[in-house]
């Protein structure tokens, strides 16, 4: 089998197109001793098994003038390479991606008035629609504090006793009209019982919820 890439056969007689200086790395060459193990170092390490056997394979079937001229000649070599399938797929692959690419960048391009217009009144909603929706939000939740402050429990005992009271003075001015005889006996009684019954159910709700906050 041919070693190529420093074997014996081409160190020794070699014609003067192929002792020209190499574009490669002298890296690349081997010695005679490790000529499979460099070679098949010298794979790049993303390559599969698979496919690095299916460059070897076709590089076995050339010949000796053909492998001197990929190691001498870059143009040479660069055809080779884009020879490969593996190669030409990775270049498909990549012109795929690169008119994706632009086709998503002209479709950028295209709705750039569409998202300037769409930026203009988010600002205008921040500016003046925004703030009037927080001043309004801000005057239902100053409403919402006062109903609950309104009819907090503390709030309701308040009123109840300041009615209880306002009846209790009603039956005082009543009792004093009474005795200064401004009012009839038949009519004094009348309105007193019913003050007094108001006055009494007011105090009765007003213990009642005043025992039941504290328990």
């Amino acid at each position: 089998m041919f070693n190529f890439w420093g074997s014996k056969e081409q160190q020794q007689g070699q014609s003067p197109e192929a002792s020209a200086t190499p574009w490669y790395s002298p890296s690349l060459v081997t010695s005679p001793s490790s000529s499979r193990s460099q070679t098949s170092g010298q794979i790049p390490p993303h390559v599969s098994p698979g496919e690095a056997a299916g460059i070897i394979a076709i590089l076995k079937d050339k010949s000796v003038d053909e492998l001197r001229k990929l190691l001498s000649d870059k143009d040479a070599y660069q055809q080779f390479l884009q020879s490969l399938d593996q190669v030409t797929i990775q270049n498909n692959i990549r012109e795929e991606l690169r008119k994706e690419t632009l086709h998503l960048a002209r479709e950028n391009l295209e709705k750039e008035p569409q998202i300037v217009e769409l930026r203009n009144q988010c600002r205008i909603i921040r500016t003046s629609e925004l703030a009037t929706a927080q001043e309004r939000l801000n005057e239902l939740e100053n409403q919402r504090e006062e109903i609950l402050k309104f009819y907090s429990p503390g709030s309701l005992l308040h009123r109840l006793q300041d009615a209880m009271n306002k009846v209790d003075e009603e039956s005082e001015e009543l009792q004093q009209k009474f005795m200064e005889k401004d009012i009839d006996t038949a009519a004094f009684v009348q309105k007193y019982k019913k003050l007094r019954s108001k006055y009494h159910r007011r105090a009765l709700i007003h213990l009642a919820a005043k025992t039941s906050s504290i328990g």
